[in-house]
């Protein structure tokens, strides 16, 4: 019903007119425009972003907001994807009717259909940019209105998260501005003004691909060094993706840039590697280790550290892995740090691995309820784990719901052994750390 009525508004909206002093050949060459703008979209995540806005605004400018809506419902419905008819319909629509939105509002502010002249600068700034602010929100309310029609969103402001939203609008705003000076261009070259904004968008888009790309080979190496970690464990199958999801979840809870949220993901991703060098038969053993395995254990932060020191685009990661074991109270190891020596990104890793350490299955107990893990942080939030980190975890957690490790049963009669072994081994004060030593 929403896509249908989103739909039936634009072809409404086209159908009315008047498309008196619009030039056909300006419609056409703004439709090839906007055609060939969408299709240099690039996706990121699960969302993607295009310069198609920008030839949106500029047929705002130069042929009001009737043409406007045409050159977006017609284009979109003539382009090429791989999708299905009712998904281009309602793109198609939803561009149209926050064109036609942005053109009345241009108009109503002041604004002169037409190829802007040297007179109309800088009053049309003005104008242009109310215009492209109702584009970007009627966009946003259109896609959000579908995204809760299909369950996909709640209107639940403190649950939701406005960081990537923002910062993807804030991208089409700034591909939107390129309106105005396609449309200012336009009376001096005609149609070559196609020519002198696509050469730049496919530079800029050839270049955001090569990062794109380069970004995925990191992933895809680290990726292969967690396999490798976990290959000596199966009780552990997942257990590095899971650590980096949750790192992820706290670092974004607190409100870091994406770029840091990006590597506390990789430290994440990496936090166990140095147990490459572990004995296979210690990371397995079901019972209570010995002085020698619990020392070899200890050893992995550093180990870890001198596996992936070299890797350049690692940078603030390496701290978190070489320190992700140090408690507040200075009883951890390697070093012994407390406090806020321990660095930023090694206190996040400790919580998201002890998190999912009790919450997955081992070879030495079961798997404990999200409940229970919660319950066993905040227990040991202060002495172990940082207590801004606990509680950006479980604000996160509260909101995006955790996904549970697959229990895998350990071997039998050894709960009891491990139990004692987590309260009786001296060097492990807290039952949660020995937990994570494993």
């Amino acid at each position: 019903m929403f896509v249908g009525i989103v739909v039936l508004c634009a072809v409404g909206v086209v159908a009315a007119g008047p498309y008196d002093g619009i030039d056909p050949a300006t419609l056409v060459l703004l439709a090839v425009l906007f055609v060939v703008a969408e299709s240099m979209g690039t996706v990121m995540g699960k969302t993607g972003i295009s310069p198609s806005s920008s030839a949106s605004l500029a047929a705002v400018v130069l042929v009001g907001p009737v043409g406007a809506a045409l050159v977006d419902l017609v284009s979109w419905l003539l382009v090429f994807r791989r999708q299905s008819l009712v998904k281009r319909a309602f793109n198609g629509a939803q561009f149209a009717i926050a064109a036609y939105a942005a053109g009345h509002t241009f108009v109503a502010l002041g604004g002169d259909i037409g190829v802007p002249g040297r007179a109309d600068f800088p009053l049309v700034v003005a104008p242009f940019v109310a215009a492209l602010l109702v584009h970007t929100l009627v966009n946003t309310l259109l896609m959000g209105g579908l995204m809760w029609c299909l369950g996909v969103i709640r209107l639940q402001p403190r649950r939701f998260r406005w960081r990537p939203l923002v910062t993807l609008e804030l991208s089409s705003i700034g591909y939107g501005v390129l309106g105005l000076l396609i449309a200012a261009i336009w009376g001096v070259v005609g149609a070559f003004a196609i020519v002198l904004v696509l050469l730049p968008m496919f530079t800029a888009r050839w270049a955001f691909d090569q990062y794109i790309a380069e970004q995925r080979a990191h992933d895809a190496t680290l990726a292969t060094l967690c396999q490798a970690v976990e290959t000596k464990d199966y009780y552990t199958r997942g257990h590095c993706m899971r650590v980096s999801k949750g790192s992820g979840m706290i670092a974004r809870e607190l409100g870091m840039n994406a770029e840091r949220v990006q590597t506390i993901r990789y430290a994440g991703m990496l936090h166990d590697v140095g147990k490459l060098g572990v004995p296979t038969k210690v990371l397995q053993k079901s019972g209570k280790l010995t002085e020698e395995e619990y020392a070899a254990i200890q050893l992995h932060p550093m180990r870890g550290y001198e596996i992936v020191r070299e890797i350049g685009f690692l940078d603030e990661a390496l701290a978190g892995i070489m320190h992700h074991h140090e408690r507040m109270d200075g009883r951890g190891y390697p070093m012994g740090l407390a406090g806020t020596d321990i660095p930023e990104f090694a206190r996040i890793i400790s919580v998201a691995d002890a998190f999912d350490c009790m919450t997955s299955t081992r070879s030495y107990r079961r798997a404990r309820s999200t409940e229970e893990a919660i319950a066993e942080l905040r227990r040991c939030a202060g002495p172990q784990f940082d207590p801004k980190m606990v509680d950006a975890l479980i604000a996160a957690v509260d909101r995006d719901g955790w996904e549970a490790h697959e229990a895998v049963d350990p071997p039998e009669d050894d709960t009891a052994e491990v139990a004692q072994q987590d309260h009786d081994d001296p060097s492990v004060p807290l039952r949660v750390a020995g937990e994570a030593e494993r």
